[in-house]
């Protein structure tokens, strides 16, 4: 075997390759040297300050639970349940409604804490830590205003839709309304409206539906404004401008939004009987069982059969004034002679009984013997605002009207209001 050897050319390349060599080495052993060092420490806790393991279970109450066997299933204890059912000496929490929600609390498995769910804005709190304790939590909501316009094209329901007004509030504005304005009849095509609501919220929740603090409707030429304030035994009540009750001894229409194919006209000719006959009321088309409802409070005159009027209802109100419903479908089975009724109660639903061509309602209101156009007859309204009210009720009417135009100045319908 021949081994190399370098030659004298080639010698000075072996040793510039060696010294390279022990270059790199020596780099690498500085680099390895001036490395960081790295200390990690483990640090002890205290197990006794360590928190223990909390579970949460939830139980929605069904139908026919009580609070016995529900605390039963949660494997709360007989002591403890006779403790907490002798704590509750009002019955505040015995009184379990379907869906109320229970949330049973444990600490390393046991139960410290039973919170019960009245509503969104009610809970009791039962501490079983110590002493058995019950506490009543009240939650406040927060209240957001809104603000909505709408002008009417067709349908003042649409048009409620059409600008992102809740449904609930859509009937609210039409029942706040509904002394004054037919919503079935008086709507036209440019008829709008404005107003402000608040909603109640808690936790990003909405818990009840938009309640109405300040409307306006303009209809053909007429402006009706209502302002929510208190009224009588502390309760929430529409005022117009002037501080006069909304509220009067009767609805304009017996329906909620349902066409109305004709209206009083003395001369009109009898789709059936083809004769020259006084249409002394107004009719309305509605679907075959659509509620029927009092215009006012008062007693039923009589329940029955009327010849061409078929099932038939008349209820007597004070000033020798009665109200009478023709061509029912059937009547409310609750519904007998002598029985008092109230403004807007069902009394019946729509059909075609009778002489009539197609389910609707006809509707009269008559004072003594005469006969008088329900549309047009001027209705009695309810008391005033008391006079000890109206200078806190002007700054509440005021503080409504200044943000609703500020409001107003922004929104995409200003146009239609000046």
């Amino acid at each position: 075997m021949t081994s190399y050897r370098p030659s004298a050319k080639t010698l000075p390349f072996v040793l510039l390759g060696l010294f390279g060599i022990l270059y790199i080495y020596d780099a690498g052993l500085e680099q390895e040297i001036i490395l960081p060092e790295f200390v990690s420490e483990t640090i002890s806790v205290p197990t006794k300050n360590t928190p223990g393991v909390q579970t949460r279970k939830i139980h929605i109450v069904q139908e026919g639970e009580n609070l016995s066997v529900i605390f039963e299933k949660h494997n709360v204890s007989l002591n403890n349940t006779y403790k907490i059912f002798r704590e509750d000496r009002t019955n505040k929490i015995k009184n379990i409604l379907p869906n109320d929600r229970l949330e049973f609390l444990d600490l390393d498995g046991e139960l410290q804490k039973i919170i019960i769910y009245k509503s969104p804005l009610l809970s009791y709190e039962v501490d079983l830590s110590s002493e058995i304790s019950i506490e009543r939590i009240d939650r406040k909501p927060e209240l957001i205003n809104t603000f909505k316009t709408g002008v009417i094209e067709s349908s003042f329901y649409l048009a409620g839709l059409e600008n992102s007004v809740p449904e609930s509030v859509i009937m609210d504005l039409a029942y706040i309304f509904g002394w004054d304005i037919d919503f079935v009849f008086d709507i036209r095509a440019g008829d709008r409206f404005k107003l402000l609501y608040e909603t109640p919220f808690v936790d990003g929740q909405k818990i009840e539906n938009g309640s109405i603090l300040f409307a306006e409707f303009y209809n053909q030429n007429n402006r009706y404004t209502a302002i929510r304030y208190e009224g009588k035994n502390k309760k929430w009540e529409y005022f117009n401008i002037d501080g006069g009750s909304l509220e009067k001894a009767f609805l304009r229409a017996p329906l909620d939004f349902a066409y109305v194919s004709s209206h009083f006209n003395p001369n009109r000719r009898h789709p059936i009987l083809n004769t020259i006959r006084a249409h002394n009321g107004v009719d309305y088309a509605a679907k075959r069982g659509t509620p029927i409802r009092a215009t006012g409070e008062g007693v039923i005159q009589s329940v029955g059969w009327k010849s061409g009027y078929g099932r038939t209802i008349v209820i007597r109100h004070g000033g020798e004034i009665t109200t009478l419903y023709a061509h029912m479908d059937k009547y409310h089975p609750s519904m007998t002679k002598g029985m008092k009724v109230s403004q807007g109660q069902t009394i019946g639903y729509v059909g075609d009984s009778g002489l009539a061509t197609a389910p609707h309602l006809h509707y009269e209101f008559r004072i003594g013997e005469k006969r008088t156009d329900p549309l047009k007859v001027a209705l009695p309204s309810a008391a005033p605002l008391d006079q000890s009210k109206i200078n806190q009720f002007e700054i509440f009417k005021n503080n409504y009207i200044e943000i609703a135009d500020q409001l107003l100045s922004k929104d995409p319908n200003a146009k239609f209001f000046k």
